[in-house]
């Protein structure tokens, strides 16, 4: 008797295999119940949304793509949340992290009226890159360019290898190891 349910009946029930029946249906019932409770807590949060990813994106006017994977859609969503408010460097950073999925920095050229995003956190080029671009223009000021600067590993950096060990991936793959 495994079931919780039977421990709040008295005694006498537990021995009725009628009784044992009802409180498993009803408990597993009730486990139903809770997982599907706890499925639709997750829709509120856009790290565990799932089917209400498309109403998400139509609340924001994000055009719906539901040939895109799930993480893909969470990110343009994250990205346009964040992307609300006084446009400040640490909002840009922000919104260019939740593209890439990794460290940002963001640095100001004022003579240059140019700001400079810097991927330190990922090596090579991000994947989504054409819609942060996007996503940077929508909510950077007018007259403000921008410019992307990525980090790759320089010869320095595998100079360790031996030749046996560097034959396992192309230098195009070890350029972002």
């Amino acid at each position: 008797m495994a079931n919780r349910l039977m421990s709040y009946l008295p005694n006498s029930y537990k021995t009725s295999h009628v009784m044992v029946s009802i409180a498993d249906t009803e408990n597993n019932e009730l486990q139903d119940f809770k997982a599907n409770l706890e499925g639709v807590l997750n829709q509120f949060f856009i790290e565990t949304a799932d089917f209400t990813l498309e109403r998400w994106e139509k609340d924001l006017g994000i055009p719906v793509n539901n040939s895109k994977d799930l993480e893909y859609r969470r990110s343009v969503i994250k990205s346009k949340l964040r992307g609300k408010g006084t446009i400040t460097i640490n909002l840009i950073k922000n919104v260019a992290e939740s593209y890439s999925n990794g460290e940002v920095e963001v640095t100001e050229d004022n003579k240059n009226y140019n700001f400079i995003i810097k991927f330190v956190g990922i090596k090579g080029i991000p994947p989504n890159m054409d819609d942060l671009k996007k996503a940077i223009e929508e909510i950077k000021p007018a007259h403000l360019g921008f410019d992307f600067e990525y980090t790759y590993n320089t010869w320095d950096m595998v100079s360790d290898l031996t030749w046996e060990s560097a034959f396992v991936n192309t230098w195009e793959e070890y350029k972002t190891i």
